[in-house]
């Protein structure tokens, strides 16, 4: 099986977890499976499965579970972040965003089942290697919450004052790092050393963000164009130029792939990032549709 597919077979078990059999909400339950698929680039699971697959990958159902709690969490935080409250966006991935498609209250919902689903997911797998999947959990919920995960990122936009390098590593870094981490936790490496590469891949992702946000219209993005100045947040285009923001990308990468750890795999990593560097770095729109 590629790992695609090994992807998509791993979040396809995972959403008929939460799911389940019998009474159960079926609009609900249908939410879920629309705000999970079609699943995009399914960048965070593929690094991280990578990740594993380079220091070894001995347990590959951890791995597995691994990357479909990751993705479930990211998910997740799409359809908050689509939100009235927040974005109030119309469209993700090229079709109706979930408030539209089931309601408010639904979205609401189905964003918090997913967050417990994915912790479900990891701990169902704590008779293979209780410790490893107790570091897993950890790392997932740090990079989710507060005060370093998504939930500070997405606080920091109802601040009148932002630390711009604070809010990109916990608004988009933080899920990096933990697929990073995760990844070379569930193959049975020690986690810190793989913070760094997580945070620069993260940080670069963030910029790719906002250079594609300001150059890209909806269609090619798929989802609502022009988000940053729209709702004022703050961005590298606006401080660094397009042509500023480019180069840092490429700095960022170039950093990136120095800050892979030793690992029996780390020539296959780091062409993983290359790939990523050049379908991360936008040099003029197009119409292709972005899937990220």
């Amino acid at each position: 099986m590629g790992m695609n597919a090994r992807i998509e077979a791993a979040i396809s078990q995972a959403v008929a977890v939460g799911q389940g059999r019998g009474a159960v909400p079926p609009r609900l339950a249908s939410a879920l499976a629309y705000a999970t698929a079609p699943g995009g680039a399914r960048i965070r699971p593929t690094i991280l499965t990578s990740v594993a697959m380079a220091c070894g990958d001995d347990r590959p159902k951890l791995t597995d579970a691994a990357a479909a709690a990751l993705e479930l969490i990211h998910c997740a935080s799409l359809v908050h972040d689509d939100l009235p409250c927040f974005d109030d966006a119309n469209v993700r991935r090229g079709k109706p965003t979930v408030h539209l498609a089931y309601s408010e209250p639904l979205a609401v919902l189905t964003g918090d089942s997913l967050i417990v689903l994915a912790f479900e997911i990891l701990a169902r797998q704590s008779g293979q290697a209780p410790d490893r999947v107790a570091q897993m959990i950890m790392t997932l919920a740090q990079r989710t919450g507060m005060p370093g995960g998504i939930c500070a990122g997405q606080g920091w936009e109802s601040e009148t004052e932002v630390d711009l390098s604070a809010y990109h590593q916990a608004k988009t870094g933080a899920l990096f790092i933990a697929a990073t981490q995760m990844g070379a936790v569930a193959a049975g490496q020690e986690a810190e050393p793989w913070f760094e590469l997580g945070a620069r891949i993260g940080e670069a992702f963030q910029v790719a963000d906002d250079l594609r946000d300001a150059l890209y219209d909806a269609d090619t993005l798929g989802k609502p164009a022009g988000q940053d100045d729209l709702h004022g947040r703050p961005n590298a285009v606006t401080l660094l130029g397009v042509q500023g923001a480019i180069s840092r990308l490429k700095d960022i990468l170039g950093g990136a792939i120095a800050s892979i750890p030793s690992c029996k795999g780390e020539a296959q990593l780091a062409e993983m990032v290359r790939k990523y560097a050049e379908r991360l770095t936008p040099v003029a729109p197009t119409h292709s549709r972005s899937n990220v």
